[in-house]
């Protein structure tokens, strides 16, 4: 992406793949809605993905490294897709500054340009997409932006 055009400053990340892996988790969610656990619609969304041919890698195993150094304990993302995105799915009320930080932490560890919250536990799908722009940037101008 080009930084010499002005529009494409305000363009999202991974606009057309965010849009499939929502597709995917409303599809999921008008079948099934809400009030199953989130094991349920981990592998609802893996056969709907799969049924989309979206690229993804189910229970991805993301490292977490401490001065250099790679420690034993490990996150699990529940998706991470095209290469670039970290899926992360709750079957809760509501979404809360713990879920979030959850992602953003995944985001951190993975260096994965773009995070996607989605919670299954409302009558309505709530999804929440966030950039990680600090791989990209000069260190005077590092963001977390929330879309």
């Amino acid at each position: 992406m080009s930084t010499d055009n002005p529009e494409n400053e305000t363009e999202l990340l991974f606009k057309d793949e965010t849009y499939q892996i929502i597709r995917a988790a409303m599809n999921v969610s008008k079948e099934l809605g809400c009030g199953f656990l989130e094991a349920v619609y981990q592998e609802a969304m893996q056969i709907e993905m799969e049924a989309c041919a979206v690229p993804h890698e189910p229970q991805k195993k993301i490292a977490i490294h401490y001065r250099g150094q790679k420690l034993e304990k490990e996150y699990m993302a529940d998706f991470f897709c095209f290469n670039n995105i970290v899926v992360e799915l709750k079957a809760i009320k509501r979404i809360t500054e713990i879920e979030e930080a959850q992602l953003l932490n995944y985001l951190k560890a993975t260096k994965s340009p773009l995070g996607i919250l989605i919670n299954f536990g409302n009558p309505r799908l709530e999804w929440k997409r966030y950039a990680n722009t600090r791989p990209r940037m000069d260190a005077n101008k590092r963001e977390l932006l929330i879309f």
